[in-house]
């Protein structure tokens, strides 16, 4: 982790620790992580709103009337408005995506789950999913909250990241060491 990297980390973890307590005390943390959920969605499904958010050529004026049009389409609430619109008028717009990222694990954290990023070459069935989830369950002792991402590159199988351990049975994963198995002995 860069020295950035790990400033844009610790600023989203300070926008998410605030933005989690004010829903805190408004009883309103499940709607609050509805709402940036659909945020979080947005901004990977569209580009052009991501570009809206990261770069740095759009003036604090023209990402907050950008952000406040999509936030009002999507229906969100005061709470997200205020946040998002806070990070524009601040200049602070890229770090979005880490401060989702921050109230996640702050949620997770909270609920008692444990986040597990699940890369697939294919999208799993719902029936695969529950599955995934209840053997991690069954062999953390915690609901796993799983992100689900899929990458055809994999080939096939499955990489699973739990916190700081990865866990990698991708047959892209499998070839490659195959490979530099039978290099190795020629």
């Amino acid at each position: 982790m860069t020295s950035d990297d790990s400033r844009t980390g610790g600023l989203a973890l300070r926008y998410a620790t605030a933005v989690f307590e004010l829903a805190a005390e408004e009883r309103a943390i499940d709607s609050l992580a509805a709402d940036l959920a659909s945020l979080k969605a947005l901004l990977q499904a569209s580009p052009d709103l991501s570009r809206l958010v990261r770069s740095p050529l759009f003036s604090r004026e023209q990402q907050a009337k950008g952000m406040a049009a999509v936030l009002a389409k999507a229906g969100a609430g005061p709470l997200v408005r205020k946040l998002v619109l806070l990070l524009a008028k601040k200049r602070r717009l890229f770090a979005l995506s880490n401060v989702i990222r921050a109230f996640e694990s702050l949620l997770a954290k909270q609920r008692g789950e444990i986040a597990a990023q699940v890369t697939s070459a294919r999208a799993l069935s719902a029936a695969e999913a529950d599955e995934l989830k209840h053997l991690l369950k069954s062999r953390l002792g915690r609901e796993p909250r799983l992100e689900l991402i899929v990458d055809p590159s994999l080939l096939g199988g499955l990489r699973l990241k739990l916190g700081s351990r990865m866990i990698d049975s991708s047959l892209r994963t499998k070839l490659e060491g195959l490979r530099a198995a039978m290099k190795g002995s020629s």
